[in-house]
């Protein structure tokens, strides 16, 4: 799967969040961070996102490696491995991307060439809506990162299905297509986010693509 993660986390589980998702509250669904529909057309959605944190790691890849190493770091720091040993709620999407390297500069001359490669893999925890940088439990785990996102336009696909590389490059085509189509430019790496524990069973599952828009 080209610059997206496709994680198996089932062996990486904690028993925690095994039975958060087997058990969850009555009346208490599973946060999101908070986002206006702009636009639905072609089979896809644009949203506004407001700002909201997450707690992040990168990891070499390959790419079919990258999540499973990353997911415990994460869940770990949630499920209490941090100063002060807080225990954060899970939320979704759990999101994955390639990590690029920072463009390399070239000479001043004609023209100037700028590259970009893959330098590894970020996979991020999307944080409770109450955490900022300034209440946020340090991680114990140095290769930990908490950030704030900033307020950013999605264009997105969702969809239900395996986790598998087919089912993704179909729906980023699709959603690449509708953009083309709609005369709209992207940025960045696609993004795979992903709302639903891996023993859900597969037609039951939200999966979607995220492309970042130029703000408005």
């Amino acid at each position: 799967m080209k610059n997206v993660i496709s994680v198996n986390v089932w062996h990486y589980l904690f028993l925690p969040l095994f039975l958060l998702f087997i058990f969850p509250m009555p009346s208490h669904a599973t946060e999101e961070p908070d986002f206006k529909l702009v636009e639905k057309m072609n089979g896809i959605e644009i949203r506004d996102y407001a700002a909201y944190m997450v707690a992040e790691v990168v990891v070499d890849g390959p790419a079919d490696q990258a999540g499973n190493r990353a997911f415990p770091i994460l869940a770990a720091y949630i499920f209490g491995q941090n100063k002060g040993k807080r225990t954060l709620e899970m939320t979704a999407p759990v999101t994955q991307t390639a990590e690029p390297v920072k463009p390399e500069k070239l000479a001043m001359t004609a023209p100037v060439i700028q590259t970009t490669t893959s330098a590894g893999f970020v996979v991020q925890f999307v944080l409770p809506k109450d955490i900022t940088l300034a209440n946020a439990p340090e991680p114990l785990d140095p290769r930990i990162k908490l950030r704030q996102v900033k307020p950013c336009r999605f264009a997105v696909i969702r969809y239900s299905g395996f986790w598998s590389d087919t089912n993704y490059n179909e729906h980023l085509l699709l959603l690449e297509n509708a953009l083309k189509s709609a005369k709209l430019a992207w940025e960045g790496e696609a993004i795979y986010s992903r709302y639903d524990p891996p023993f859900k069973p597969w037609f039951m599952r939200r999966n979607e693509i995220w492309l970042r828009l130029p703000q408005p």
